[in-house]
């Protein structure tokens, strides 16, 4: 599914030994964040079929990465502050086979990620 994604939208990911795949826009500056950072971005996450489920609007959103689904909290730190990257995430890194609120079981998502700043 992922790879029919992949060469549909002709991308050229990298793949993390995790199994999500990524293509880094922008790499930003300065340090990485970790696990324990804090992290304020801006994003959008949609379905492969291009619908989105979920995304900041006009003002980034702060969250725990050590509490956010296994890719970004593999993703987020590849990049720094001011970065912006793509990630293509496999449900088992994601929601797996529970889903949550509008993401169905098993679903592969897809994000667009600023990361604005950490902690």
């Amino acid at each position: 599914t992922i790879q029919d994604y992949i060469s549909k939208n002709k991308l050229s990911p990298k793949k993390h030994s995790s199994g999500i795949y990524y293509i880094i826009k922008s790499e930003g500056s300065g340090n990485n964040p970790t696990i324990s950072s804090t992290v304020t971005v801006h994003y959008k996450g949609f379905f492969l079929d291009g619908s989105q489920f979920d995304g900041s609007t006009t003002a980034p959103i702060v969250f725990p990465l050590s509490n956010l689904i296994a890719g970004w909290q593999i993703g987020i730190p590849l990049i720094k502050k001011g970065g912006e990257i793509k990630l293509i995430i496999s449900s088992a890194l994601a929601y797996g086979p529970k889903g949550q609120g509008p993401i169905p079981p098993n679903s592969v998502l897809v994000f667009d990620i600023n990361l604005v700043d950490f902690k």
